[in-house]
């Protein structure tokens, strides 16, 4: 059920940036459907994470997707059908960071937080919460 005073959901890439300075505690729990928060408004984002998009084509700055437990995800770079990088660091230690790289295809590279080398996203997102078997 869609709460009517909620701004409709747009496609990932027709969200506007919102540079509103924000604080690791506000960055919210579930994916923004209205904007994207990028890294820079991110008050204490770590360098890795601003230059994240550096080596892809235009030098995506990176989007905040969503809390996975104790996780942040980021990505710089576009959903599909493009190279992007996944950038995740733990809210209570941002030193603590893993990164998956998918690319075009489809097809990924990433070590989660257990030290596991993944080539498939779903399996890396796994990872980040904790789970050595995956979902069936």
């Amino acid at each position: 059920m869609r709460d009517e005073d909620a701004p409709p959901a747009l496609r990932y890439d027709l969200r506007p940036p919102d540079d509103t300075p924000i604080a690791t505690v506000d960055l919210p729990a579930t994916p923004t459907r209205d904007r994207n928060i990028v890294a820079t408004a991110w008050t204490t984002a770590p360098p890795e994470l601003l230059h994240l998009g550096d080596e892809l084509e235009g030098r995506p700055v990176a989007t905040f997707k969503r809390r996975i437990g104790v996780w942040l995800l980021w990505r710089s770079g576009p959903a599909v059908d493009a190279d992007a990088w996944y950038w995740a660091a733990d809210a209570g230690d941002l030193g603590r960071q893993v990164t998956f790289r998918l690319f075009p295809d489809g097809s990924g590279d990433g070590v989660g937080p257990s030290g596991t080398r993944h080539t498939r996203f779903r399996t890396w997102k796994e990872d980040l919460l904790g789970r050595t078997e995956p979902l069936r």
